[in-house]
Order: structure tokens, then sequence, then C-alpha cells
């Protein structure tokens, strides 16, 4: 698998086929290594720098695969800002998914330390986020954040055999076209509200970028839907006539709580299907 990197516009995220470096992670997310909180936090505050972290869960099998850092216009707050890491266990990779656990963490009072479910399907490098299956875990800068995060990072081990359950039941699910059409219909309306006109058709949603794709398993379905909503590049119309092309999900809270609805929504088709 190629490396995959990706410079925008309020985002900056790498991805790698191998464990990261502490250079790589530097060189997209500067506030993983932040010295010190910022400014604004006060003396409650417990400081753990990232990167103890980081390297407290490589010595119990856990390696970075994923760095990203959200943007500020806040001057000053660049090298305390959101970022998010994606994590393997040595003992969760398999032939066509690999299990990953999502670490999110500022140092500017954003975000406490968030730790969730993820998995990778490989074929197209998709970062999905699994839905509500398993509870977030939530750790606040106080006490022995260290040790917290990784007790936290075994808890969403153990709720991976759930994760599979639900994953193998969305691969065995066959949806007819109307089916895969209201799928798509119902995903558009998660990235566009009420207040918003799409600027492309939901049928564009289910754009088949590769072979292993074209199979109508809710699985696949699910897949290429994530794959066109999060990415972007489809091409669209504005309500005013003038030809566009949606943007990639950048963002590290959009890209969670998108991920996380489409991932819900595909559990749920998955449920009406076998009533």
């Amino acid at each position: 698998m190629s490396q995959l990197a990706a410079r925008m516009s309020n985002a900056v995220q790498y991805r790698s086929s191998s464990p990261l470096s502490d250079d790589q992670i530097a060189r997209i997310a500067p506030s993983v290594f932040a010295e010190e909180a910022h400014e604004s936090r006060s003396e409650r505050y417990a400081y753990i720098p990232t990167i103890d972290v980081v390297n407290k869960l490589r010595s119990e099998g856990f390696k970075p695969f994923m760095v990203a850092q959200g943007h500020t216009r806040v001057p000053g707050k660049g090298d305390f800002t959101k970022h998010m890491l994606r994590f393997r266990h040595e003992n969760q990779v398999n032939d066509g998914e690999a299990n990953e656990i999502i670490i999110i963490n500022s140092h500017d009072g954003t975000s406490s330390y968030q730790m969730m479910a993820g998995m990778l399907r490989f074929v197209c490098c998709n970062g999905l986020v699994c839905g509500n299956i398993t509870e977030d875990i939530r750790i606040k800068h106080k006490g022995n954040v260290v040790d917290e995060v990784v007790q936290g990072a075994y808890k969403v081990l153990d709720g991976f055999d759930l994760i599979r359950e639900v994953r193998d039941e969305m691969k065995s699910t066959t949806l007819t076209r109307h089916e895969q059409a209201a799928f798509a219909d119902a995903a558009l309306m998660l990235k566009f509200d009420e207040e918003q006109t799409p600027t492309i058709e939901a049928s564009q949603l289910l754009l088949t970028r590769r072979d292993e794709d074209r199979d109508p398993t809710l699985w696949t379905t699910f897949n290429k839907v994530q794959e066109n909503l999060i990415r972007g590049g489809l091409r669209g119309v504005t309500a005013n006539g003038r030809r566009t092309r949606t943007r990639e999900v950048t963002a590290i809270d959009t890209d969670v709580k998108l991920n996380r609805a489409l991932w819900s929504l595909a559990d749920k088709m998955a449920e009406l299907k076998a009533a």
C-alpha cells in the first residue's frame, strides 16, 4: 500500500502503511509534542504531553498509523490545538480490515482525551468510526492521564468482538437497488442539514471506484457512500446554478461525527433487513 499524505485548508493529516515515527508525527501535528499547556489553562489542568501517551501505548503494542491536526486562526494556539491519532494493536489486523483505536486531544482546553473504536478498510484506506456500538471513553486532564488512557485503550479493544459481528452482518446483507438508493438518500441528509441545499444527487454517493465494491452488500454500499462523502471531489451544481465540486471533509470533529452517523445508519439498515 502506498503512503497517503494530504494537506488541507483547515487540517493536516497523514496515514502510513507502517507505524509512524516521531518525526512523521511532528511534521503533521506539532501539538502532540507541546511542552506545556496553552496559557489559557488554569493550575488545576494536569498537563501531560500527548507524545507521553503515544510512547506508553507503543510499549503496550499499540502503534500509530495516522495523525491529523486541526487548524486554528487564534494567534499562538497552533502548537496546542486539537489533534487525532489512530492506533492499531499488533493483534488487531486481518486481511481486509484493521481495528483502530482513535485518540483525540488538545492542550488548549477544546478537548479532553477522547478514545473511540475505529476500523481501516485496506482496499480504499477508508478510516471508519464504529458508531455507538462501544462506549466512548473521555479522560479529563486530571490525575494519572497516561495510565488511564492505556486502560481505556484496552477497554476499546474489548469491544471489537461486537464490532466484528456487526461488520460481518453488513457483509452478509444484500441490498436491492432501491435499498441502496434509500441508504444514499439518508446519508446525503447527514451531510447537508435542512437549511442547506445539496450540490449533488444522492446517486453520486453510490459511485463505484473499484471492483471490490461491485457486490451489492450493505458493507460495500456503506463504504462507497462513506468514501464519496468524506473524500469529496464529486461534480455538482450550487443553488444559483454554478458548477462546483464537493469538498473533502477534513475538520476532525466533522470527520468523526459524520463517520459515526454513517456507521449507525448502516447498523440500523442491517437491523431492518434482519427483521
